[in-house]
């Protein structure tokens, strides 16, 4: 399991508390203001790189992770650390004019990006933005239908405490998808895409004068847990009926859990 989500030394007084920022030891209150600093720069051509980086792959994915959502007609949705507005497109479309999506990110670089887009394809009526961090979601309880977060889940500082949150606002019978980076299950596939992923410093170099940012992102893929180590994180948080979905092989995989009709 992936120390991120446990700060060292918690236990003492001298040495200030800790976690990952890629490979990098931070202190804790910083990673959030780093993390912040990625996205501002990579903001603007963050979808040029999502086609370049995953070769076009990213846009099957998505919608696959979609058709698993369940989302129709009148629900509300959280598109949760929702970026440039991938998902949101598409959810809008679903839950239609009775329902009501909220496109949600940390990074207001990321959000106005999301917005702009949004609003240049006419999608006005139902969807809303707020800028929040996912660790204390901002809702009353059982607000949502249907909360996603893709891409997003491996630079929250405590998962942990983003899936408690996730899962306090998800109504009854609603679920959460988490799709993510992951663990390649055969070792050939996954040092093949070692070899590819580190690549991508040099194409954001190239295409965003950039490299350190894409080099970041690159070791937080790395660090961040593995399939069945979410999985318990999520059942941990309370979801039930866990489940996940590998996709290219485990490079990424989609979790699915749900929050049960009564709690116990």
């Amino acid at each position: 399991m992936s120390s991120e989500n446990q700060p060292e030394n918690p236990d003492s007084q001298d040495k200030p508390r800790t976690t990952h920022f890629g490979y990098q030891q931070v202190p804790i209150e910083e990673k959030v203001s780093r993390v912040g600093q990625v996205f501002h720069s990579v903001a603007s051509k963050y979808d040029v790189m999502n086609d370049l980086m995953s070769l076009g792959t990213h846009r099957l994915i998505k919608r696959f992770t979609v058709e698993l959502s369940g989302v129709r007609e009148g629900h509300r949705v959280l598109d949760l650390a929702g970026g440039t507005g991938d998902f949101s497109i598409r959810f809008s479309s679903l839950v239609g004019k009775t329902g009501q999506v909220v496109l949600a990110d940390i990074n207001d670089s990321m959000l106005r990006v999301g917005r702009d887009r949004l609003i240049d394809k006419g999608i006005t009526s139902n969807v809303s933005y707020t800028q929040l961090n996912a660790e204390k979601l901002p809702f009353v309880a059982d607000t949502f239908d249907c909360i996603c977060i893709a891409y997003g889940l491996r630079n929250v500082t405590d998962k942990d405490a983003a899936l408690r949150s996730m899962f306090e606002v998800l109504k009854p019978g609603g679920r959460a998808l988490v799709l993510e980076f992951s663990k390649p299950r055969n070792p050939l596939v996954g040092k093949a895409y070692d070899g590819y992923s580190a690549l991508w410093p040099v194409v954001g170099k190239l295409v965003t004068g950039d490299a350190d940012s894409y080099r970041y992102l690159v070791e937080s893929i790395r660090m961040h847990p593995d399939q069945e180590t979410l999985k318990g994180m999520m059942e941990n948080a309370g979801f039930s009926n866990c489940r996940y979905h590998d996709v290219m092989g485990g490079i990424c995989a989609i979790h699915l859990g749900f929050k049960p009709l009564t709690s116990h």
